[in-house]
């Protein structure tokens, strides 16, 4: 998982770029806006990777885990306000869960598809986004095909379903805390039987 912080000193310097949410932008035009904003702008990206995803989720559920990276890549930039996109259905709580992790007072706006409607969420979605399809490219190097690593994903599922029924457990790679991978180690054992 990729989260990313973009700092700016003026919303304004935002407007000139074709900045939108990640997920409604090609590849290229990805890559494009992606070293734009790397140049001009500051950046703080926070990964963490399966495991530590596995770890976190045995402590708490997957927005305060989410949470937590926000206000890191946060505190990596220290600006006097940060926009997030909530990933709580109750966004102002989801602020005050972000604030809450800071080691610093900063002013958090939390809402619903923020990266839709801030170009700087917009951008850090993108950040994180090139660089979280940089990170599969290199697994793709280690394992071949794996998709896009989403859950809903046919060639994620079909490269998991084939490495588990293989190896008899799941890649590195992937979450087992991932309710896909949980189900198709089930459906795998069920084989066995």
């Amino acid at each position: 998982m990729v989260v990313a912080a973009v700092g700016c000193r003026e919303i304004g310097e935002l407007e000139g770029l074709p900045i939108q949410d990640s997920k409604v932008l090609r590849p290229k035009q990805r890559e494009a806006l992606y070293e734009d904003i790397f140049r001009d702008f500051s950046i703080s990206i926070v990964t963490i990777d399966a495991a530590g995803i596995d770890e976190a989720r045995s402590r708490m559920n997957m927005n305060a885990c989410v949470a937590e990276l926000h206000a890191e890549a946060i505190m990596g930039l220290q600006p006097e306000y940060a926009y997030v996109d909530a990933c709580d259905v109750n966004a102002e709580r989801y602020a005050r869960t972000v604030a809450g992790h800071l080691n610093y007072p900063c002013e958090i706006v939390a809402e619903h598809h923020a990266d839709a409607r801030y170009k700087i969420v917009g951008a850090a979605s993108v950040i994180a986004k090139v660089t979280r399809d940089r990170a599969i490219q290199e697994l793709e190097q280690q394992y071949g095909t794996i998709g896009s690593g989403y859950p809903s994903d046919p060639a994620t599922i079909e490269f998991l379903r084939g490495y588990i029924r293989d190896r008899g457990s799941p890649p590195p790679c992937a979450r087992r805390s991932w309710k896909t991978v949980a189900n198709l180690c089930q459906k795998t054992m069920e084989d066995f039987s």
